[in-house]
């Protein structure tokens, strides 16, 4: 993956230039065509993603709760927290995404913590939302 593509989206943007160089072998790239399930709500997340292009729904119980488009992430509650997914994510349009396993999220979480500290403060801000 090309640091200079990861820089330009949160929570990468937070990353040193010299971590970003590191961390950027671990990202992987997705596309997708519209109506793809992203992500099920129940699941268990072993998946971050990250929108580079697109939009799509968030939906919880059914309810539309949220559009999400680039710049925004999700997957980051159950893969830092090992918990189920609480929201179903389709996407509405082609997407381009960048993918971080759980793995990978450990990886970043000891060679960059100030990334983690990132995702977890939008934890914490749609918690309180």
């Amino acid at each position: 993956m090309d640091a200079a593509r990861l820089k330009s989206l949160p929570p990468f943007d937070a990353l040193p230039d010299d971590s970003l160089e590191k961390f950027s072998v671990w990202v992987g790239e997705l596309k997708v065509d519209a109506g793809r399930h992203l992500a099920d709500q129940g699941d268990y997340a072993y998946e971050l993603f990250v929108i580079e292009d697109g939009k799509a729904e968030v939906r919880r119980n059914g309810d539309e709760i949220a559009e999400v488009g680039p710049g925004d992430f999700f997957g980051e509650m159950g893969v830092l927290e090992g918990t189920q997914r609480n929201a179903t994510v389709v996407a509405k349009t082609p997407m381009t995404l960048f993918t971080l396993s759980h793995w990978d999220v450990r990886r970043l979480k000891r060679e960059a913590p100030e990334a983690i500290e990132e995702l977890r403060r939008v934890i914490e801000e749609r918690r309180s939302s």
